[in-house]
């Protein structure tokens, strides 16, 4: 019998990915896929919740965001990919889910808050999207998973999955797993305008699929501190996104410390430390480049993956929902067959 613990991540499928999904959550999935028996979702559904009227949008990117996945060392042999909308069981419960949170407890959601005051809704808030921590409790317990990899902005959305499993059993039995977050140590990497975390709206985003040119044009542009104009000048090396990159990136650890500490002292310009940032994040994304263009060269390939891992997904979340059903006294055909 499989003991191995479930871990349930995803992204929803509005863009390709980019480093700070990689430093957030794909760094840890590929870290953890031999160990836990993982379910990756690719949140459409959720995706629409703001872009209703780009369904096509959507639809493109869920190959994108796939071709992320694999490029980065995801295993579709151990991870099971799943398109969340070919999971109707997911809709479902996630119905059964609202009737035990309030709006004005989803209005509280700090995250949310925080996602709708960047997208500017005003009081044209899509209800899919205010009630879209629903849906990720719902994503998130239907696939029974312990632990759910997420970055500290995330935290709010895992204590309401736990609040409504609370709830659930506490209603009508014990029948749902309560999870818990499990945050990577460097868990968000700030934009490269130096006030953000990065994020493929404001911009500010160097993306996996980047070509050499583009990738060298960002890290040329990005935010330093204003104070420091020349290399001898004393600089701050806190809040600066090019230091930050290299301490998410740069595998010698200890040349950027000394690099840190000349910057400090003065004697160390920001052009070397950015043509020091461009050669990591080369060296860093170069294979990624190259796994991406090859499993590109074979989309059916890649689509048939995303089949199997959606097949194998709705399989588990048929099971809790009938276990669901169950304890709501909703099984009204397997009713009198027991």
């Amino acid at each position: 019998m499989d003991t191995k613990k479930v871990i349930l991540t995803g992204d929803r499928p509005t863009g390709p990915l980019h480093l700070g999904h990689y430093v957030g959550s794909l760094q840890k999935r590929v870290e953890l896929q031999g160990k836990y028996d993982t379910y990756i979702l690719i949140a459409d559904m959720q995706a629409l919740t703001d872009n209703a009227g780009h369904p096509d949008r959507v639809r493109s990117n869920i190959l994108e965001v796939a071709l992320d996945y694999l490029s980065v060392g995801i295993d579709p042999g151990v991870s099971r990919i799943v398109i969340q909308s070919l999971v109707p069981e997911l809709a479902e419960l996630t119905m059964y889910y609202l009737n035990l949170v309030t709006v004005a407890r989803l209005q509280r959601n700090p995250t949310v808050k925080a996602e709708m005051k960047q997208k500017d809704f005003g009081a044209n808030v899509p209800a899919g999207f205010l009630i879209y921590p629903v849906s990720q409790a719902a994503d998130i317990t239907a696939f029974r998973a312990d632990l759910v990899p997420v970055g500290e902005d995330q935290l709010p959305m895992i204590e309401q999955t736990k609040e409504i499993v609370q709830s659930f059993n506490r209603t009508y039995g014990p029948v749902l797993v309560e999870p818990e977050a499990l945050v990577p140590k460097v868990s968000r990497l700030p934009g490269t305008d130096g006030q953000n975390k990065m994020s493929k709206s404001i911009g500010n985003a160097i993306f996996l699929s980047d070509p050499t040119d583009v990738v060298a044009t960002k890290v040329k542009g990005m935010y330093t501190d204003p104070k420091h104009v020349h290399a001898k000048d004393p600089g701050t090396v806190e809040g600066n996104p090019v230091f930050s990159y290299l301490e998410a990136f740069d595998p010698d650890a200890g040349e950027v410390k000394a690099m840190e500490q000349s910057y400090r002292e003065g004697g160390l310009g920001d052009v070397k430390v950015k043509g020091r940032l461009i050669e990591v994040l080369e060296a860093f994304l170069a294979p990624i480049r190259r796994r991406r263009s090859e499993f590109a060269g074979d989309a059916a390939g890649v689509m048939r993956i995303l089949t199997e891992g959606t097949l194998k997904g709705r399989t588990v979340a048929a099971r809790t929902l009938g276990a669901v059903r169950e304890a709501m006294h909703l099984d009204y055909y397997t009713e009198g067959r027991r």
